[in-house]
């Protein structure tokens, strides 16, 4: 099964993930897999394009998320983000100056900066599996949404 998918921002790529541990990225135009991203140990259940266009985040049950470089075919960094399976990860921000998100099982979210990708907050407060994770265009609220039945808004102030 494939368990996530991510339009690039120009509309001619998707990417997918899926049970197999491989993210691949689809041209639309002809409807083939152009990039096979291998390194992830179990299935990879969250993919994003960055906002520069050529750099794609994967979540994984493997724990971790990594930063494939487009250009190159390959990982560049690997985060060992989480306790427990990365359920969700996010870009958000500007070419510029952009962020990761990552939602996890171990009741958890992750902001991280984009510079060598180092965490930045730890978003704690759900009684449960955080299965979700999206930031306002103008990155003043993120919000992340749980198993225990909630979702919490987070404002800029309690994420510097």
């Amino acid at each position: 099964p494939v368990y996530s998918i991510s339009f690039h921002r120009d509309g001619s790529l998707l990417a997918t993930g899926g049970l197999d541990s491989y993210c691949r990225v689809w041209d639309l135009r002809t409807g083939r897999a152009v990039l096979f991203l291998e390194g992830h140990l179990k299935s990879v259940l969250s993919c994003d394009f960055a906002p520069d266009g050529y750099h794609l985040g994967t979540g994984s049950e493997d724990n971790s998320c990594k930063i494939w470089d487009l250009r190159q075919h390959k990982s560049i960094y690997s985060i060992p983000a989480h306790n427990n399976m990365v359920t969700y990860c996010k870009f958000a921000g500007t070419p510029n100056n952009s962020m990761l998100l990552t939602a996890s099982y171990d009741s958890t979210a992750k902001v991280w900066s984009h510079k060598g990708w180092m965490p930045l907050k730890s978003l704690s407060g759900h009684d449960n599996k955080v299965m979700c994770v999206d930031c306002s265009w103008d990155k003043k609220y993120i919000v992340t949404a749980s198993y225990d039945r909630t979702f919490k808004l987070w404002t800029n102030k309690s994420i510097s």
